[in-house]
């Protein structure tokens, strides 16, 4: 988006908190309090975070278990197809269908095809190159995200957004600092 099409006021206020506790304590109760259009920033995962915010998106694990299932019939329908269609070969008398043997190879075309639809769903989903955001124009922010900042943004599109009193509120949940964000 360039400059002239940036929409006019602040993007929303950036919280810093002391510890993942005090950010996860604040981002459950800003979501109980109605807050909708908010978001974390940890140096580490925080269990419980994403739920706290009400993120109940379950796309990825869908998009894995179907990679995965995709995974265990391409697997299997190669070494099938292989042994049984294109290049028979009767050893010893064996059954061509010989799927005990099939087990190894369509195990791990089920893993490679999981890994895949797992890195592909992650960078798609999250809408991932995102080389800007926001709140990359605050300062705290550039210092303290990647190494020690717990940080809590709540945008303007919030129908419960009021600068002031967000503000407010932010600070009662604990905030050391309360930053706006510019476009």
């Amino acid at each position: 988006m360039d400059q002239t099409m940036r929409p006019a006021g602040p993007y929303g206020l950036l919280a810093e908190f002391k510890d993942a506790d005090a950010l996860l304590a604040a981002a459950t109760r800003a979501y109980g309090d109605g807050y909708r259009q908010i978001d974390a920033f940890t140096p580490f995962p925080v269990h419980g975070l994403a739920e706290a915010m009400g993120h109940t998106d379950k796309r990825v694990q869908w998009t894995v278990l179907v990679g995965g299932l995709v995974g265990m019939l391409a697997g299997f329908g190669l070494c099938y197809w292989t042994s049984v269609i294109d290049y028979p070969l009767n050893i010893g008398g064996r059954p061509l269908n010989s799927w005990p043997a099939f087990i190894v190879p369509t195990f791990e075309t089920t893993i490679l095809f999981a890994a895949i639809s797992a890195v592909a769903s992650v960078i798609v989903y999250n809408g991932l190159p995102q080389p800007y955001h926001p709140v990359f124009n605050v300062a705290r922010f550039r210092e303290r995200a990647s190494q020690d900042g717990f940080f809590f943004a709540v945008e303007a599109a919030d129908p419960k957004f009021d600068l002031a009193a967000t503000r407010q509120y932010l600070h009662g949940l604990g905030a050391i600092e309360v930053n706006d964000v510019a476009h």
